[in-house]
């Protein structure tokens, strides 16, 4: 008989909403493959302050009908930005999610296993002595190194902090109460040994599950084409990036490397910019004011229609800070969705076990500057056609192994041998 698996992750909402992402995804596939899978997330909406239903509650229950797999949205305070009200909600769904499940168990049985999925913490804690109580198994997955982001992102914290100490013996702690520990860097385990953990915590309690695509759900999006002028405009090579606009995006270095082909006398270049964010307002008043026509900030679009947006790309442009991270792996979503577009990639920065790099899909720059974004740039907009065919082959080859079809076989085998 098929097992019952109870997904837990906090952010996992705006899923149900997009009906794309890692956690709908493979629950899409494990009901496929026979398992009974249900999606456990906050109620509250990320950074918007606002929560989607009612919030006098302690959950409610909805259905993802094309997946057929509930969703339980869990009580949780609103919060905007990364202060002390993030926290709160951090802690509030650490406690709900727990009062939730107990109600779920006594109502429904217990599940045959735990999924927690960070970004945070607390939400692994919460499986790992809700599995505990009830004598099951917790799968732990790791998507974000806390505390190691916050060290490689912030200048107010470092490794030598008290609380940064803490939150490492807490890490510590997750990793040896997990049952099995999913990771989603091609280098997850190197970071292990480097702590120095390896001797409480074998290669063997680790597997690699990147994120992908849902090349399913791909297809049938890259048909709804999307009606824009930049997208038709067959005059110049087009550079697509999509994702947030944030200080963390960097997209301040893709403006200055603007400036520089705009005085090299590039005229072919076109990048165009679909995403949001508090820094799009300041850097399009930059490109403004320095009478850019090479870069265009189109806005937010709805996630079902990324994949079309990218099949009219030339170049896919993958950017982001880069960080003493990069060296554990790359496994950004929009990456995969990258690939399945089959498109040339350009990425600002190298990163260790490179995906692109190895398979051929494009190239990455072991500087991130200006100027070398720029030199990218125009050796894109002279590249011979045969070399264009080729990284946009490898891209599509690529996609295929990352199809999340595929990496929910890797996930069945972890919950039948956990």
């Amino acid at each position: 008989m098929k097992k019952t698996v109870w997904i837990i992750n906090h952010y996992a909402n705006h899923m149900y909403f997009s009906k794309g992402g890692r956690h709908y995804s493979f629950a899409k596939y494990l009901k496929e493959n026979g398992y009974e899978p249900i999606v456990f997330c906050s109620n509250a909406k990320h950074n918007e302050y606002g929560t989607y239903f009612r919030n006098d509650v302690l959950f409610t229950v909805k259905n993802a009908d094309e997946i057929d797999v509930p969703f339980v949205f869990v009580k949780s305070r609103p919060y905007k930005g990364n202060g002390k009200q993030r926290v709160f909600n951090m802690i509030d769904f650490y406690h709900n999610v727990k009062k939730t499940i107990k109600i779920y168990k006594k109502n429904h049985g217990k599940p045959d296993v735990l999924y927690a999925s960070s970004v945070h913490p607390l939400t692994l804690i919460a499986g790992i002595e809700l599995a505990k109580s009830f004598g099951i198994k917790c799968i732990c997955e790791v998507r974000d190194l806390w505390p190691e982001s916050i060290v490689a992102y912030s200048n107010r914290w470092s490794k030598d902090d008290l609380l940064i100490k803490i939150l490492y013996q807490g890490e510590k702690w997750i990793y040896k109460r997990s049952d099995h520990i999913i990771m989603t860097w091609p280098g997850g385990y190197n970071y292990i040994e480097e702590k120095g953990w390896n001797e409480i915590i074998p290669n063997s309690k680790v597997t690699h599950i990147s994120n992908g695509v849902d090349l399913q759900e791909y297809e049938l999006n890259k048909n709804k084409v999307i009606k824009d002028i930049d997208l038709d405009d067959s005059k110049h090579v087009k550079f697509i990036y999509t994702g947030s606009i944030r200080q963390i995006n960097n997209l301040s270095l893709i403006l200055n490397a603007c400036t520089l082909l705009k005085k090299r006398g590039n005229n072919r270049a076109k990048i165009l910019i679909y995403g949001e964010g508090e820094e799009r307002n300041s850097l399009e008043e930059r490109a403004k004011a320095r009478k850019l026509d090479n870069i265009k900030f189109k806005g937010k679009v709805d996630k079902e229609s990324i994949p079309s947006i990218l099949q009219s790309a030339d170049i896919t442009l993958l950017h982001n800070t880069s960080t003493i991270l990069d060296r554990f792996g790359q496994s950004q979503n929009k990456f995969f969705e990258y690939l399945a577009a089959g498109k040339p990639i350009l990425m600002t920065y190298s990163v260790g076990n490179s995906i692109n790099k190895k398979n051929h899909c494009g190239i990455e720059l072991n500087e991130q500057t200006a100027e070398s974004i720029a030199d990218a740039i125009d050796m894109f907009c002279g590249i011979e056609s045969e070399e264009y065919m080729k990284y946009s082959a490898n891209s599509i080859t690529t996609s295929k192994m990352f199809d999340y079809k595929r990496l929910t076989e890797k996930l069945i085998y972890v919950i039948e041998h956990v």
